[in-house]
Parts: C-alpha cells; structure tokens; sequence
C-alpha cells in the first residue's frame, strides 16, 4: 500500500476557491509580474525527465565509490545501518517538499517558498547558501572526471579533461531545459542500468555464480564482523563511532535528490508529474541504496586493502574489488566508463541547479536583476554563463597548493547541503501551520503524505540533520587526530547560516511571515492552466513505462 495519495486537480481548485475565497487580484498581477515574467522561464522538462532528474539526484559516486571508505570505517552492517537511517531522513525531507513544490511549482522552487511561508531574510539565507552548495560542486565534479580518464590514459595533462567536460556540460545547458532533461534522461538510466546490473552480479558472486564458484554469503559478517572497531577504539564505543562516521558519509551520498524542486518551475503538467516523481523516491532509497549496500556488505570484507586506496577512480568501487576478487576480467573499465558520465551527469545537474538557484534570487530581487534576464524561449542564459565561470575553478586541482585550497571550498559544501534540507523541513512547518491556521484541509493539496501528519517527519528529518550537522567533524576530537582545516570546513556552514540570516533582517528589517497573512493563493490560476489530464495508456508497454516513470 502507498504512502502517499494523489487529488483530482479540479477538486482541489473547486475545494481550495470555496476556502480561500479565490484568488486576490492584486496578488496575481504582483505573481505575473514578478515571479514568472514574460521571458521567464518555460515548462520543457516532461515526466520521464523529471523522473530521471530524481533518480540521478540519488545515484552518485556516493554509492558507486564512497561506499569504500564507509564500508572500512563501519563494517558491513554499519554500513547497511548508517545509509538506512540516512535515507529515512532524506525520504522525510522529500516528501516535506514534495507537498509544497507540488502545490506550488514555481520558479526558485524551495528558495522562493521560503519567502511566502518563513522570512525573505530567510529566503536570502537559503538562496545563497544553496548556489554556493551547487556552484563549487561543479568544479570538483570536473576534477573528477579528470581522475577517472586517467585510469585509461595518465599522460595527459588533466587541464584538457577539465576543458572538454566543462565545455560540455555548457553547451548542454545553453540549448535550455528540454535538452538539459533529456541528457539527464539518458545520463541516469545508464546509471540505473549499471547500479541494477551491479547488484544482480553482486548477488550470482554471492551465490558462488562467478569464475572461482565460491559461495561467500554472511562470511565476511563473521569474520572480520559486522562493525569495525574505529580507529582501533575498542567495546561498544568503537562500534558505535564506525556507524557514525558511515552515517556521515551516507549524509553527503544523498544530498541533491531535491534538485527535482528547482526544476518544478520548467516542469510541464507540474500537479501532475511531481507528485510522481517524489511518491517514487523511496522505492530508489530502497532499491539502490539499501540493496547496493547490502550487497556490497556480503562481497569485500571491511578490512580489505584495496577499499583504503581511494583513487578516485572504479579501481576503488567496492563492487570492482568484489569482481576482481571473483576473477572476471575487463569489468573495470566498463564501470570507470559508467562512472564517467555520472560525474558529466552530476556536473551538468550542477550548473543547471546552480544558475536555477540564482535566477530564483533575482527574481525576489535578492540578487542582480541581470541574473533574471531570459532569451525567448525561457533559457536564463547570463545565470548560466555566470556559473559557467566557477567551473574554472576546477583548474586549481592541478597544482598542489591550489588544488588543497579548491579542496577546503569543496568540503564546506557537504555541510551547506544539510543545512539546505535544514531550511526545507522549517519551511514545511511553516507552511503545515499556515494551512492550518487558514482552515486550509492537507486533503485538498496536489500530493499529500501521511508520515507528515502534523509535521512529523519534518520534524523528524530537522532534529536528526541538527545532531548530524553538531557532530559531522567529531573525528578532530579524538586523540592525535586534530586538523585545523577539517574542523573549519565542517563547522564554518554552520556559523555562516545564521550570520547571512540575521545581517539580512538587520539590514533589510525583515519580519517573520505571520501564518494568517500567509500567501497560498498567488500564481495559484498560472500553475492550474498549466496542468491537465493525461491520457491513460492504451497498451501493456505503455502501463509499464508509466509505473517505471
């Protein structure tokens, strides 16, 4: 039985009138002009790529190679344990923001709701914070691709890799959203189909299905075990410390599945293909990460050398450990090849979110007006060409020195994207409170979940992101292992959040929106003309490509 229930659009139009009192004029001229101007952006991302956009947001090298060194720090059932609690909490973020994105699919996504249901100041926080998180993962994603061409080719200098897989990835996202979708349409399935296909092969090694014929099955959970000893840290404390620090990684693994709120505002038919996207986000937590984790967990003992490599290439997957453990030859490259266009997939996902993330700005008047202006045909091209520039940073990566500066800016976004899904569950308290104290009934909403009965598991997701984010750097404070810039990286997010919150109400002299004046009904008449019925299909293949969509 699902989750979550999806509403009739026309109930919900007829519903939400008779409680509202329909739409204020006012508010839809200041909605018109403001927030989807005339060149603003256009609806081309259809429900396939909004599906695919989704599912690329959770499968990432996080899976594919952060899985390693998570693995050798917690053990296998460490491992299983740290990445199902961290995907509780992104599946409670997702559904949060699914009710309001769902509800209202306009531009700048969560950062502009964050204006109508919080505070602007607050808005201005999430907004910037948010840019930065996607605007400096492009280089590093850059840098990566580098490092995976070289396990095929090394004497190239990787300042002509960078070039081509920027140059790349800005073309892309110049030809606009429709093509941007479709890349990534193609970009994740050969994602799911190597994540799928590496599962299935992980259970036949298991079997004892491979070359060598030998069964492993619990083996590796006897011996070494089923957690590590952290650190050498011995009892329960040093178990307890390996699940923690797998529970860190597995917090920066899933960071990026709400990329698919930024692209409500260019999603065509939104009440209808959001809600589908985001009801299936915990099938993939599921499916691709507890089953991959768990499969990795059988095939490679947590002590083994090759998981402390980390040579930011498919030699330091886990699952190409198990496979040349098993003796098949040439799978190596195979994966290296599909790890490449994950990190081309990532990299463009990032100058689309972050140019996405700065239009949203601009049109709340909280960066340049020039970061709101359009081409016809709804492309915010200098919001890409300026974020197009960041990518140049991934040049820095080659020389030593720069390249460990360039690594601290990458570090502070891990703790940015927690604080992104900090601001989202607030948000989603904000706005449950406000239909409430509007009289507004959940039931008349697009999509609806009942985990969120009375906010519970926003409230969840933030008290569990506050103790993740308290202690993300607790590995400095064990003996012998202080580090000045680890500390820093982790900690400065934290300490800046609030600083840009609260300099912008002082400066700005912002108020906390009251839930009674709360705005749910602006733009609400644009985002219903632009949501129809779809027509059912009409064959058996058609029926399995909708559920799969």
């Amino acid at each position: 039985m699902s989750l979550d229930h999806e509403y009739d659009d026309k109930k919900h139009a007829d519903v939400y009138s008779q409680q509202v009192g329909g739409a204020d004029q006012i508010h839809q001229q200041q909605y018109t002009e403001e927030i989807v101007p005339q060149e603003g952006l256009k609806r081309s991302l259809k429900s396939r790529h909004l599906a695919m956009i989704s599912i690329g947001g959770v499968i990432g090298t996080g899976l594919f190679l952060g899985t390693g060194s998570a693995l050798a720090h917690g053990g296998p059932l460490g491992l299983f344990l740290g990445y199902a609690l961290m995907g509780s909490i992104c599946y409670s973020v997702m559904i949060s923001l699914g009710e309001m994105i769902s509800f209202l699919p306009i531009p700048g996504g969560h950062i502009k709701l964050a204006e109508r249901f919080v505070d602007p100041a607050f808005s201005f926080t999430m907004g910037w914070n948010y840019w930065y998180n996607w605007v400096i993962i492009l280089p590093a994603e850059l840098s990566a691709a580098a490092v995976l061409i070289n396990l095929w080719n090394d004497t190239i200098n990787n300042a002509l890799w960078i070039s081509i897989c920027l140059i790349v990835v800005v073309v892309i996202n110049l030809f606009g959203a429709g093509v941007y979708g479709e890349c990534e349409f193609w970009f994740a399935s050969i994602k799911v189909l190597t994540i799928t296909g590496l599962i299935i092969l992980g259970i036949i090694i298991t079997a004892g299905g491979g070359p060598d014929h030998k069964s492993i099955g619990f083996q590796y959970w006897r011996n070494p075990g089923p957690f590590v000893q952290y650190e050498g840290i011995s009892g329960s404390l040093g178990r307890f410390l390996g699940f923690w620090a797998v529970l860190t990684q597995a917090a920066f693994s899933y960071i990026g599945t709400e990329i698919v709120a930024i692209a409500a505002g260019e999603a065509k038919n939104p009440r209808r293909n959001l809600p589908r996207a985001i009801k299936k986000v915990y099938i993939r937590i599921l499916v691709f990460y507890l089953g991959g984790t768990f499969i990795i967990g059988l095939l490679v003992p947590s002590n083994d050398e090759g998981l402390a490599l980390n040579s930011g290439t498919a030699l330091a997957s886990p699952f190409v450990i198990a496979i040349k453990r098993a003796g098949i030859p040439a799978l190596p490259s195979i994966i290296n090849a599909c790890l490449l266009t994950s990190a081309w997939s990532a990299a463009s996902s990032d100058l689309f979110t972050s140019s996405r993330a700065i239009y949203g700005l601009a049109i709340t008047r909280q960066a340049p007006k020039i970061f709101a202006r359009t081409t016809k045909n709804g492309l915010p091209y200098v919001a890409i060409i300026f974020c197009a520039l960041f990518g140049a940073l991934a040049y820095m990566s080659l020389q030593s020195t720069a390249g460990q500066v360039f690594g601290y800016f990458a570090n502070l976004t891990a703790a940015a994207g927690l604080m992104t899904w900090w601001g989202i569950c607030l948000v989603y308290i904000r706005f449950e409170k406000g239909l409430k104290d509007q009289g507004i009934s959940k039931s008349t909403l697009p999509y609806t979940s009942y985990l969120n009965k009375n906010a519970f598991a926003a409230k969840y997701a933030m008290v569990m992101i506050t103790i993740i984010l308290f202690f993300s750097a607790w590995s400095v404070f064990l003996k012998g292992n202080w580090d000045t810039a680890t500390f820093v990286t982790n900690y400065l997010p934290l300490w800046l959040f609030p600083i840009l919150w609260i300099g912008f109400k002082l400066i700005k002299k912002t108020h906390f929106v009251r839930t009674t004046e709360m705005d749910f009904v602006s733009g609400l008449d644009v985002v219903e003309a632009e949501s129809y019925e779809e027509e059912p299909p009409k064959n058996f293949a058609g029926k399995v490509w909708a559920a799969i969509m």
